[in-house]
């Protein structure tokens, strides 16, 4: 038990401890090519003008720099890399037990961690470039379902995952349409980055869902997915600490594409493939991120029945501060909830 929780939180620790290294450098970089977008705001449905968001946030996006989920998934990754590289040198040392890079466990999510940091990477780099909104959210979706249908049939036909985990019951038989649900499961968890819009938020309420998952996979005996998941939450930390109010940076699409496609890979990987039931978890952990996406598809589908908008505006984070609180009482009642969240989660994961 003791070489478990150190093979966790080391990896976790020295991921923190690399983000808080490499930040001062990123931000140098940010701030001196302005990595910012150039006209601040945006436009609501059918082209009008998106005024309480423009009141909120159209300054500060064209002061602030973007692309700072770089911190996040550079500190991961060179985490995971060193790690790797002193337990082939070290192999009857300390280092080969905090090696966590597994065929069996955590090649598909750190995979689809780069692929997703590269895209958004991408996105971000077009949006600051070109004076519009990135790469077209048609097109990033388009993306999104090849690679989650391509993983999706790796979980399928080469794993052999067929079912899903049904607390307190035996597990769902699904076949292939297990291909079409992680699709929709994918596109539905990465919409959920839209939490991205107030410093700090995202930013706890990510690292409690990982913390979880870290947790849950722990109970699963699955220790290199509780690895790599807490070394996610040490990065995120990292990022967290100057993200705080004011943000030295937003985290933008580079870090919730790359976290977002990432966690759905974990919570599919903490269910039937390891004997638990880390989808219908999700709910529970990742319930702010649920009611996040809700609160978007609820106004619109309002909007376009009764012609007049539910929330001031949406995501409900938003409208929280559209009607007078402060964004720091936001964020921070947000992270208390996250946590107990986290907490409910690797409860139930035990008793089920």
């Amino acid at each position: 038990m003791e070489l478990t929780i150190i093979k966790i939180l080391i990896p976790a620790l020295l991921s923190f401890i690399t983000g808080i290294v490499i930040t001062p450098i990123i931000t140098h970089y940010l701030y001196k090519h302005k990595a910012w977008k150039k006209n601040g705001g945006k436009q609501a449905m059918g082209g009008r003008e998106a005024v309480e968001f423009n009141r909120l946030k159209a300054d500060s996006e064209t002061k602030t720099p973007r692309m700072g989920g770089v911190v996040i998934w550079g500190s991961v990754l060179i985490t995971v890399g060193l790690l790797a590289l002193l337990g082939l040198i070290f192999e009857d040392s300390i280092f080969a037990e905090l090696d966590f890079f597994s065929r069996s466990q955590t090649w598909i999510p750190i995979s689809t961690l780069i692929i997703g940091a590269g895209l958004g990477f991408l996105n971000d780099f077009y949006d600051i470039t070109h004076r519009r909104d990135g790469v077209s959210l048609r097109m990033r979706l388009l993306l999104i379902t090849i690679l989650s249908g391509l993983i999706g049939w790796w979980f399928y036909s080469k794993l052999g995952v067929a079912s899903i985990g049904v607390p307190f019951s035996a597990d769902l038989f699904v076949g292939w349409f297990i291909i079409p649900f992680f699709v929709f499961m994918t596109i539905a968890i990465y919409a959920s980055g839209v939490i991205d819009g107030i410093d700090g938020l995202s930013g706890g309420v990510f690292a409690s869902v990982f913390v979880s998952y870290a947790g849950i996979a722990v109970i699963q005996d699955q220790f290199d997915i509780a690895a790599l998941s807490a070394t996610i939450a040490g990065g995120i930390m990292a990022f967290l600490w100057f993200n705080i109010p004011p943000a030295r940076f937003w985290m933008t699409e580079t870090g919730t594409m790359a976290l977002t496609l990432t966690l759905a890979v974990v919570v599919f990987m903490t269910d039937s493939l390891g004997d638990g039931h880390g989808i219908a978890l999700f709910p529970i952990v990742g319930s702010l991120l649920i009611i996040t996406v809700l609160s978007n598809v609820w106004q619109i589908a309002y909007r376009k029945a009764t012609g007049r908008k539910f929330f001031r505006i949406a995501p409900l984070h938003h409208h929280f501060e559209a009607i007078g609180w402060p964004s720091y009482k936001v964020t921070m009642r947000y992270w208390i909830i996250s946590i107990f969240c986290a907490i409910f989660g690797i409860i139930f994961a035990a008793i089920v």
